[in-house]
This record gives C-alpha cells, structure tokens and sequence, in this order.
C-alpha cells in the first residue's frame, strides 16, 4: 500500500522539529559529559592536602550507628549533591579521632554536635573513650555549639572547654521510656481481637496491643536499667566537668525554678549550672580559634578539616596490600528478620551468609559478631546463632561486641560466642520470646460480613482472621511459645555455664543494662568494640599490631565503588556543588517506633500464621 506524499511544508517542518531534537540531545550529552569529566579530573587529582596546624572538625550529622543503612551509590551521590543520608559510623568517627591524636598536622579538635542526631549510650561512650585518648596525647579538645542535646552534651563535656551561642540552650532531662497504648482502639471501638501468647512476666513488648497502660512489672523492669544506665550518664559528666552529680540530678529535678532564676535564659542557665565555660557568637569562637591556630583566608575562617576530608585522606595513605592475616567484624544491627536484607537490618539468610564467608576465608583468623540489635524473628535468630556455633566449631574463635541494644533476639544470636563483652551502658536480656495473633470477626460484622463454610478438621481454616479463634488454636500456640521459650533458656543455659534455673530467673523477658547483665553471668566482660577485637586477636594467638581488622560487609558493585571515591572527593564535591546540583531531596525522616510496631506485625514468611518473635522494643537516648 502506497504512502500518501508529504508536501514541502511538511517536509521542512519534519526537518526542522529533527534538528532541533538532535541539537538538544547533542547539547545534553555534552553538558553531561562535561559534568563527568570535571568530577573524573576532581577525582584523579585527588583530594584536599592537609596542611600543618589543622583544627580537625569533628561535627557529627546524623544518628551514630554501627553499619550504614543505605547503599554505597546511593550515599556517594548524595555527598556529592549534599543530600546525604543523616548517618555517620561509630567506627569512622573513632578511627578518625584515634588517627589525629598521633597527626602532626592536627594542632586541636574542635566538636560541633549541633547536626548530631543522637546516638546510644553504648556508642556515645565509644566515641567518648576516643576523645580521651586523644586528649591523653596532650592535645586540645574545644567544644562549640547553638544547642546541645544530652548526646551531643555527652561528647562536648570531654573537652578541655566548652563554648555556646547566648541564646543557645544544653538541656539534659533524663531518660523515659513512654509508649503509646492500643487495646481500647483496637478491642473496644474497632473490634479487633488481639491473642498473645508468651512467657515470662517482664516481656512487655506486646502489652500495648492488650492493656491501656504499662503493667508494675514493666514499669519496675524499666526503671532498673534505664536508673543505672542514667547515673553512669551522670556521674560521667559530672566528673568530667568538676560538678556535683547529686546537685546536677536536683537541678534537672527543678528545672523551673532554674530557668526562672535566669529569667527564661536557656544560655544563663547552662552556664549558671557549669555546664559550659562561656557564651560566644560564632564570629566570637571563630576569632578565637584563628587567634590559636592559623588562619584560613579563603574560607574566612580557621584552618580546620572536617571528618569526611580526614577520612578520605586516611584512605589515600593506607597502604594498599596488607598481608597480614585478619580478625573479621561482622555488624549485626537492626531489627532480625527472615531471608535477605539490606545493610541496617538483620537477615537470617544474609548475616549467616557473611558469618559462613568469614570462617570460609583462610585469611581471617578469628571473628568479632558485633551486635546492636534489639531482636526479631526466633526462626532468622537461630540461623544466625547456628552460624556462629558452626564457626567456633570450624576452630575459628568468635567473640561478640554488644553495641547499644542486644536484647531478646540480639542476645539469642550472641549467647554461643567465645567471650561476650558489652558495654556498661548496653541494653541486653530480655530473654523471653512471644506470639501475636489478630481476628477481626467483629469489625467485619459491623458492616454486615460474615464468615461461614465447613473444613475437614477442626484446625482447617482456624487461621482466618475473619474467624473467631478456636480455644484449641490457643491452646496449641501458647504451647509451641511456651516450648520455645524453654528452648530459648536452655540454650542460654548451656552457653552461659547455668542451670535452667538459674537462667530462668534472668529470663522471663526482663531487660538489663551491660553492667547489671555482667553482675548476672549474662556477659563475660565490660568493654568497645576495640577490646573485643583485642579479645578475639588473642584466642587466634595473634600478636599486637600483627593482623588487620576487615569488616565482612556486602561488597559494592565496581560502579558503586567508583560512586564512592567520588563522593569521598573533596574536589568532586566542591565541583558538583559548583555546578549547582541539588540539595537536600534525599533526607529521610528518622525510623521510629510505630513503623518498627507495624513491621513486626505483618504477616509471617513461615511457620504458624501467628508470629513468633523474639523482640524487644527498648532503646535509650
């Protein structure tokens, strides 16, 4: 069939409207190609050189975590357009503190805790143990900040002096642990039944879906550990800054009549209090730190160099072969679910996938499990733990490093190690496990649905949750929760050297702190991460500073590692930043306990519809 012919018109539009498409595409390609090519000179020029006499910057943005939640590309390209994830690693910031107390090129540090976003007591400590051994080789901390929070407080009371905005405020208030209640919703107005089945007094986690407010034993249970963890909080700072702990806990006590004794002036206060050394603007501390160091005249500021640049540097002077053998660190952080997960959760498919590579891997002499986790599923828990008995099994020696949670869950997968070290600020127990099962018989019938059929057993169809449960399903639930706590305890039991006795009396749900866990057998030894990889050397007969530490991790793509160095570049950044790439689109909000709540409500990969988890919904901040 013939086409009808185009008239010249046409023709010269057709053409016109082509080159214009192809113009655009050309100018496109090649203003990303430019863009490319400018980061790729950045990159292969390298990054920022530091000179002598820096201030090391050490500003925090973000929560501290163990493990970043994100994937390298991801994180790359938001350094590059400043839309980075609000995360920095504990292990970054104190490989960085550690690094600049023997550099001659850093003169002091200076904190600013302002973009910090909190962090667990555990890890706090962390850091702060740093901050001490880098002012134990004789050289300045300076803290500045607008506002301080209790965790960023934490960190600027190891400084030589500490410096706030007049109308700046530093606040401690204690710990609480507030949640909110669910049964009158969900039973009373909507009709949801809710069926739990556990064991053990103290396993509160559930208590929101059946009570209207926290049972005497959770409220005692609580109070325990987050009293101990909270003095240990106060006593550190009080000791820090020369103050009395007993006046700083009547002071926070009375906070209103503080604050009226300075007529509502939140800077007064924090210095009437001690709590800092003087107010200044910022202009006023930048003068002063170029009066005491050098100044930088580009920047109209001080000479400094920020955790990011120090980092990347580190990294071009590491030597690039390393045959020395390795004690491994696999991160276990997050709440433990079935299958494979990303970085910031806990898989039972891919945390035992890195556990088994490093007990593959000739190179890697001994294995540091390094726990900040507050539990999960039973089922993706006993994988894991199975991997670590596997790996101590196989003659390679496993300690275990509690981080800030390692609780329910985060302690069915430790129990098994060589040697347990948390620190004393460390959230752990909870040993109990539960099951929660929903039937919403009665909203569907308030809007005239209704379930009927017939099965050819009793159980068939018991699971619906359209249906009533069956006092036998019941039965049979609180049964297997019932035999898997006691598998759960005496498993503690003959990892931890107790009776089952013994360890049902710690069990039962109840949560401790590390140092109460250590009094109690459920840890072997106070101390970081640093002492458990020093632990670990050890049983591996490895001397000091005869092995390399190397964290098992999900290897990036080539791609994803290009991304990287690009994003660790000084130059690229600045260079992106010059070409006016946006900022801030990826930011997400911080996770929180309701979206955690919905999670481990969801339907159950495997096994009885009911969910059987071993979980504990407890953190301190």
């Amino acid at each position: 069939m013939n086409q009808p012919k185009r008239g010249a018109f046409v023709n010269f539009f057709v053409f016109v409207w082509e080159a214009l498409n192809f113009s655009r595409r050309l100018v496109l390609n090649g203003l990303f190609l430019l863009v490319i090519g400018l980061i790729l000179f950045a990159v292969l020029k390298g990054g920022p050189k530091l000179e002598e006499r820096n201030a090391f910057v050490l500003a925090p943005k973000g929560r501290i975590v163990e493990q970043f939640s994100s994937d390298p590309a991801s994180r790359a390209i938001g350094q590059l357009t400043g839309d980075t994830v609000a995360e920095v690693q504990l292990r970054d910031l104190v490989r960085a503190i550690d690094s600049a107390a023997s550099d001659k090129r850093i003169e002091r540090m200076v904190i600013r805790t302002d973009q910090m976003a909190g962090g667990g007591f555990a890890a706090l400590r962390e850091v702060g143990a740093a901050l001490k051994r880098f002012k134990d080789s004789g050289k300045q901390i300076v803290a500045y900040a607008e506002n301080m929070d209790q965790a960023g407080y934490y960190l600027a009371a190891h400084a030589d002096e500490i410096y706030l905005h007049p109308s700046g405020a530093a606040i401690l208030e204690g710990i609480g642990r507030y949640r909110a209640y669910y049964r009158e919703a969900l039973e009373d107005k909507l009709g949801v039944k809710i069926h739990l089945f556990r064991v053990g007094e103290y396993k509160s986690f559930a208590e929101p879906y059946i009570r209207d407010s926290a049972s005497p034993e959770a409220n005692e249970a609580d109070l325990y550990w987050m009293t101990d963890i909270w003095q240990r909080y106060l006593g550190e700072i009080a000791e820090l800054r020369e103050l009395d702990a007993a006046t700083l806990q009547a002071q926070i006590d009375g906070l209103d009549t503080e604050v009226a004794a300075v007529q509502g002036d939140l800077g007064q206060l924090a210095l009437r209090m001690g709590l800092v050394d003087e107010l200044k603007t910022a202009d006023e501390f930048r003068a002063l730190m170029i009066e005491r160091g050098v100044e930088d005249e580009e920047n109209h500021t001080f000479r400094q160099v920020n955790l990011d640049d120090y980092l990347g540097f580190l990294d071009r002077e590491k030597l690039p072969f390393d045959s020395r053998p390795k004690v491994a660190v696999v991160v276990a952080q997050g709440g433990i679910a079935d299958g494979e997960l990303p970085q910031g959760q806990v898989g039972g498919v891919s945390t035992s996938a890195l556990i088994r590579r490093a007990r593959e891997d000739e190179d890697v002499k001994a294995l540091v499990l390094r726990v900040d986790s507050p539990g999960g599923g039973v089922f993706p828990s006993e994988q894991i733990r199975r991997e670590v008995e596997l790996t101590r099994a196989a003659g390679k020696p496993v300690v275990v490093s509690m981080a800030n949670v390692a609780a329910s869950g985060g302690y069915w997968i430790s129990m098994n190690a060589q040697e347990i070290y948390a620190d004393a600020s460390t959230i752990t127990g909870s040993i109990g496990i539960f099951g929660l099962f929903f039937t919403a018989e009665q909203p569907l019938e308030r809007i005239g649905v209704r379930t009927d059929g017939v099965g050819t057993t009793r159980i068939a169809g018991a699971f619906d949750i359209t249906r009533p449960m069956d006092p036998m399903v019941g039965n049979i639930l609180q049964t297997v929760i019932e035999d898997g706590y006691r598998d759960f305890i005496n498993r503690v039991a003959e990892a931890r050297g107790k009776s089952y006795e013994d360890a049902d009396k710690v069990g039962r749900g109840r949560v401790w702190s590390g140092a109460q866990a250590l009094e109690l057998g459920l840890v072997d030894k106070l101390g970081g991460l640093r002492d458990a990889i020093e632990a670990a050397a050890g049983y591996a007969a490895l001397e000091k500073d005869a092995y390399q530490v190397s964290y098992v991790e999900k290897q990036p793509t080539p791609f994803e590692a290009f991304l990287a160095n690009m994003g660790k570049n000084a130059t690229a950044r600045a260079v992106a930043g010059r070409l006016g790439l946006p900022e801030g689109l990826a930011q997400q909000p911080v996770v929180r306990q309701l979206r955690e709540e919905i999670e481990l409500m969801s339907p159950p990969v495997r096994g009885l519809p009911a969910r059987v988890l071993a979980h504990c919904l407890c953190s301190a901040e």
